[in-house]
């Protein structure tokens, strides 16, 4: 019958484990993609959204630099944005509400949204 580890012996065999299922998590879990910033901006343009956003300064709503830093580390930013994009909102950035976006698909919605939320990148 096996003797149970206890002491050095098991910490060095958990420590072992949890770096064995870290490098496997890495290799097996896809990688999130990077948003691609010239569909996203492509999006914005088609949609209209530069006549009240622009990247880096407020011009009626507020940059979409601004929106990253409020909403960063937030785990339910996608799906707040996601909410307030589709169906307008108000008194957050100001007095002026954001109307409805009714005709953006989802998934370019869900295209700006992550570009959005990564800073905006240029590229």
């Amino acid at each position: 019958m096996t003797k149970p580890m206890t002491g050095r012996a098991w910490a060095k065999s958990s420590c072992r484990v949890l770096l064995t299922l870290t490098l496997l998590a890495a290799v097996v879990l896809p990688a999130q993609a990077a948003p691609d910033a010239a569909a996203a901006l492509s999006i914005v343009q088609k949609n209209n959204c530069l006549s009240c956003h622009a990247v880096d300064s407020q011009v009626v709503g507020p940059a979409y630099r601004e929106i990253a830093k409020k909403y960063h580390g937030d785990a339910s930013a996608p799906d707040k944005l996601f909410t307030k994009v589709r169906n307008g909102g108000a008194f957050v950035w100001g007095e002026v509400p954001m109307p409805p976006n009714p005709n953006i698909s989802d998934a370019d919605l869900h295209t700006v949204i992550a570009w959005i939320l990564s800073g905006a990148p240029d590229k």
